[in-house]
């Protein structure tokens, strides 16, 4: 019975030790505003600015409120509010982006490595999804309408489509203050130098003329 005991409380450890690890670590002091110069302690990455000249313009940011240019290739726009944006967000473990979608417009298959997402649809109807890791690799999708919240768990390709005949727009809330964005297109076929074509004619079983274009428009 004591091993059981034991056991349990292992496992409830352990469980905290992963949630833990789901976000930014918690952080060590009030804040830690980045400091632009690079002078000062370092925290995740980033110097600390002099508590002392910390101003609330360290916390602030206005911009939201503006649509974003829809006039691209997928037809939508993200605008990102993170630690390059404010500074304070430094150690804190969040950040949002508001994301703004032409008529059919989509947020093409992506992933954040360091953050799991919640969307939030501020206006239009929008088709959502994410795809599960191997083996299974299901999609799970479904429609939000306005008011409508969808949670992308970190990792996990995840996409977005305006299914309405005008503009859309979502905000979301990520857990990290540097979510950080691997869209998959621009990726593997944009990449700089270019992924041998043989390697993505294999991956992808396309011809290589196919990858070859693929590749030119990226």
């Amino acid at each position: 019975m004591a091993n059981l005991h034991f056991l349990f409380l292992g496992l409830v450890a352990l469980s905290f030790s992963v949630m833990s690890m789901a976000a930014d670590q918690s952080p060590l002091q009030d804040f830690c505003v980045a400091n632009p110069n690079g002078q000062g302690t370092f925290v995740n990455g980033l110097a600390c600015k002099d508590p002392i000249l910390v101003q609330a313009s360290d916390f602030f940011f206005s911009g939201l409120h503006l649509t974003g240019n829809t006039s691209n290739p997928v037809g939508s726009k993200v605008t990102a509010v993170n630690v390059a944006q404010i500074p304070g967000l430094n150690t804190l473990g969040i950040s949002l982006a508001r994301v703004d979608y032409a008529p059919w417009g989509i947020n093409p298959p992506h992933t954040h490595p360091r953050a799991s997402e919640i969307l939030t649809v501020i206006e239009g109807r929008l088709e959502v999804g994410f795809v599960t890791s191997n083996p299974q690799n299901k999609l799970i999708t479904t429609i939000l309408n306005k008011g409508d919240i969808f949670v992308f768990p970190v990792g996990l390709i995840h996409f977005q489509r305006n299914v309405g005949d005008a503009n859309a727009i979502a905000i979301a809330a990520l857990s990290s203050q540097n979510p950080g964005v691997i869209t998959i297109a621009n990726s593997l076929f944009g990449s700089t130098p270019d992924i041998s074509s043989d390697i993505l004619v294999k991956a992808f079983q396309l011809d290589k003329n196919v990858v070859t274009n693929l590749q030119s428009k990226f």
